[in-house]
């Protein structure tokens, strides 16, 4: 049986449904169209295998529709552009107006854009669009059986543009040493010339003036970025006839849109350069070199037009490259004097540099298949570095590490000093802070940048417990925010990017996050965004708003910290970064902690842990463990929370990251005192209390209170609480306001105190309300019934209504499947409370059992949220 055709399920299902019906008894028609290339056959011959006992027919010339065989038939008409006009024609003419008994069920294929052809409109039509990566990789991993490297695999699904003929045509022309990664790929990569051949027949039928217009354009856009088009200008300057553009508009081969000849298919553009002759090719690039305005373009086409090495003209590109361009013009003219340049290892360096250039320009898959080119390189610094840089983004942290670090022992000092960084910023990801050190240590002194000096510094006297000395390093970095009111203007100047202010306002930000200045982080984290939106580089896109998006978070901002991060997932997705995407996943899940929304929670952690693990990114990993504990205290469940926690907050193997680890002490002893997990907890708060007097976040002030109530005595804890609401009154943030006005009224309420209780549960209502923390408010409503006051606008509590508050709590709880024991622990009581409530419950409401209960409610649906 034909297999089924990759990534074809729509397609699949309208072939199956036409061969269904001939199978009933029905007639019908199905018309495919594609481009070359696309499977059009590919789908005949699989509704040729499902036919199962109905006969198909496949008529190879043309034919009239009819049917005197007997019983239902499939007839299969591949390639219907390839009859002459009057057999099209009749072929329409009996589709639309005969019918055949027995039915007839008609699947036939035809090329798009075929100028005049409209035979068959009006039809059941379906078209056929290229696959998408994941159905091309699938593709090409059964081609390939498995055995190809990803590096090779990711540049073939890339230049096959989702043409699954094409995919196998360069898999074809490949040895296995090429498809393996062991020798370099060719370039430009062979194969596919039949499929070219079929695309450049649209371009052949056009007049000679359109043809060369053509060529003109496919040449001046080669060396664009993706779908960036050809100068129409430029092409015009170079000797375009104007009049040559209506007819290939028509033929619908390119369209004109602000300025720019676009192909309708980057495989026409192809065909039209690789199916001309090499003289009118190479003429063609000289003519746009003299006619080109820029140097660097001009280089370009010059270094297209070349014929073998040419060393000066190398060196020339290679200086036009170092001026300040976009990445991705630095990278093409940098690739393209590798190819003019004869000596190894001077070919090996201009590949390296292009590759970093795609980098920067957030073109991983492009980046490595210039390190690909460069072949095995054992000892080269730059091709190490770059690799480094990329498994950063989206490899396991050691790995970059490792790779960082060799580079640096390659390179200069000058050079090596970003390599440094970067394996910093792996062991950072990774929670390894005695390898933080060993890279920030091995960095050379920074004396032409003493703000890095300083982050270097300082960060190293942190780690190593010095933490006054390191803090006043870190004060040092903030120069690059507060010194000399520069900023503002240099942000909004090209000279920000040349000076590389991106990279030093993000330092800024992690400096502040570790001082404890969260205000500034935020503000760091919005200058660095703007410079880089303005300025580039591409590739710190999603990181600048992951940066963004955790200081607003621990700044209490968690609506725009989302969106910031749902912005970042969506680019780190687009440009190949899925360690930054499992960082922002992890910030989205402590949003949606936050926010309440635990589904949301859940989905966030679960895909941090799915890139965390196999990455070793153990500072997203436990920021997601966090958010899930905090949903868990939301919905009332302390010891899960408690059991959660406990390993991060602790010392030891198990322990979380180093700079998450004090941030969810609060968290874990609220959990853990309400499990009587207090000893845990006075050891947690110990450790937190230190931590507190060396950060200048004043949050931790209210927070370390409010745990220092939850451990207090009974006749101790009411001042505490009143302590520690007066240290949030002067701080912004109604989240942990609203949690700590929670807790207290909940205390009070537990000492039967209810008419005290109502005024710090209100507060806190109001606090979770105006932050958007849907489920800490219901706790807190569910709390203020408990204390006897209505809470308006709530529905009605249904079958519970003839129920005290703490009655209506327990049913409830027991309804959701807790035990005895449990409720008794959410609910801060003894077991034998809960029993006798519950036993009052079944008599009240009539019921037998738990199961009764719970298919009682139930029933009921919408019933107020459990507190």
């Amino acid at each position: 049986m034909s297999p089924e055709p990759f990534g074809r399920r729509e397609e699949i299902a309208a072939v199956e449904s036409l061969v269904g019906r001939v199978r009933a008894g029905h007639g019908g028609v199905l018309v495919l169209t594609a481009q070359p290339g696309f499977g059009r056959t590919a789908l005949v011959e699989y509704a040729r295998a499902i036919c199962g006992p109905v006969p198909s027919v496949r008529p190879t010339v043309p034919t009239r529709l009819t049917n005197e065989a007997g019983g239902p038939r499939l007839v299969c008409v591949d390639d219907v552009h390839r009859w002459d006009p009057a057999s099209r024609a009749a072929l329409a003419r009996d589709l639309r107006g005969a019918s055949t008994s027995p039915p007839v069920a008609v699947l036939l294929t035809l090329a798009e854009h075929r100028v005049g052809a409209d035979e068959f409109a009006g039809l059941a039509t379906l078209r056929l669009g290229p696959l998408d990566d994941g159905a091309a990789a699938a593709l090409l991993d059964r081609l390939t059986r498995g055995t190809g490297d990803p590096v090779v695999g990711a540049w073939l699904v890339r230049e096959a543009a989702g043409n699954p003929r094409l995919l196998t045509a360069l898999v074809a022309a490949l040895t296995p040493g090429q498809l393996t990664g062991r020798t370099p790929l060719p370039d430009p990569l062979p194969g596919g010339e039949d499929l070219l051949g079929d695309h450049a027949l649209r371009v052949d039928e056009l007049p000679g003036p359109a043809r060369d217009l053509l060529l003109l354009a496919a040449a001046a856009a080669e060396h664009e970025p993706d779908g960036a088009g050809a100068d129409l200008a430029l092409v015009l300057r170079a000797g375009g006839d104007p009049g040559g553009l209506p007819p290939a508009e028509a033929a619908a081969i390119v369209v004109k849109a602000g300025g720019r000849l676009h192909f309708t298919d980057p495989l026409l553009r192809r065909a039209v350069l690789r199916r001309a002759p090499l003289a009118r090719r190479r003429a063609a690039h000289l003519r746009l070199a003299r006619a080109g305005r820029d140097r660097l373009p001009r280089l370009i086409q010059l270094a297209c037009a070349a014929d073998d090495h040419n060393a000066r003209l190398a060196a020339s590109l290679a200086a036009a490259a170092a001026a300040h361009r976009p990445h991705a013009e630095r990278s093409t003219a940098l690739a393209r004097a590798a190819a003019l340049t004869a000596d190894t290892e001077s070919r090996t360096d201009l590949l390296a540099e292009a590759a970093e250039a795609a980098r920067l320009a957030g073109d991983p898959v492009r980046a490595r298949a210039l390190l690909a080119r460069a072949g095995a390189v054992p000892a080269h610094g730059g091709v190490h570095r770059v690799r480094g840089l990329l498994a950063l983004a989206d490899g396991p942290a050691d790995d970059a590490r490792e790779s960082l670090l060799t580079a640096a022992a390659l390179l200069p000092p000058a050079r090596a000093r970003r390599a440094l960084i970067g394996a910093a910023e792996a062991a950072w990801a990774m929670g390894d802070a005695a390898a933080y050190r060993e890279a920030m240590t091995r960095l050379p002194v920074c004396d032409d940048d003493p703000t890095l000096e300083a982050y270097r510094t300082g960060m190293c006297a942190v780690l190593a417990g010095r933490t006054a000395e390191g803090h006043a390093l870190l004060r040092r970095c903030l120069g690059v925010l507060r010194g000399a009111g520069a900023l503002g203007a240099a942000t909004r100047t090209r000279e920000a990017y040349g000076a590389g202010l991106p990279g030093g306002l993000l330092r800024a930000g992690a400096a502040a996050l570790v001082v404890g200045e969260v205000e500034t982080a935020c503000e760091a984290g919005v200058r660095a965004l703007a410079v880089v939106r303005a300025y580039g580089p591409e590739v710190l896109l999603p990181r600048a708003l992951e940066h963004l998006a955790y200081g607003e978070l621990r700044a209490g901002r968690h609506t725009s910290a989302r969106a910031h991060a749902l912005e970042g997932l969506r680019t780190a997705h687009r440009i190949g970064q899925p360690n930054v995407a499992v960082s922002l996943h992890a910030v989205l899940a402590l949003a949606a902690s936050v926010e309440g929304d635990a589904e949301a929670c859940a989905s966030h952690a679960a895909a941090t842990a799915a890139g965390a693990g196999p990455h070793g990114l153990t500072q997203a990993a436990t920021l997601a463990v966090w958010a899930v504990a905090r949903t868990e205290l939301a919905a009332g469940r302390p010891a899960d929370a408690a059991a959660r926690l406990g390993p991060l907050v602790a010392p030891g193997p198990r322990r979380g990251h180093f700079a998450v680890r004090m941030l969810a002490v609060p968290c874990f002893v609220e959990a853990a005192v309400q499990v009587g997990r207090v000893a845990e907890a006075r050891r947690a708060t110990a450790e937190f209390t230190h931590w507190s007097e060396t950060t200048a976040d004043g949050l931790t002030t209210a927070q370390l209170a409010r745990c220092r109530a939850l451990l207090a005595p009974a006749q101790l804890a009411a001042a505490a609480y009143e302590s520690a609401v007066a240290h949030h009154d002067r701080l912004p943030g109604e989240f942990e306001r609203g949690r700590t006005q929670l807790l207290y009224g909940q205390w009070l309420r537990r000492r039967r105190r209810t008419r005290e209780a109502r005024g710090p549960l209100r507060d806190a209502l109001v606090s979770f309300e105006r932050c958007g923390a849907r489920a800490w408010a219901d706790r807190s409503r569910a709390e203020l019934r408990a204390a006897g006051e209505a809470v308006a606008g709530e529905p009605s509590p249904g079958p519970l209504a003839t129920l005290t508050p703490q009655q209506q709590r327990i049913a409830r709880h027991v309804a959701e499947g807790a035990t005895n024991r449990e409720v008794a622990v959410r609910l801060s009581v003894s077991h034998r409370t809960v029993d006798h409530h519950l036993r009052n419950v079944f008599a009240a409401l009539g019921v037998r059992s738990r199961v009764e209960l719970s298919r009682l409610l139930a029933g009921e649906g919408g019933v107020v949220p459990v507190g």
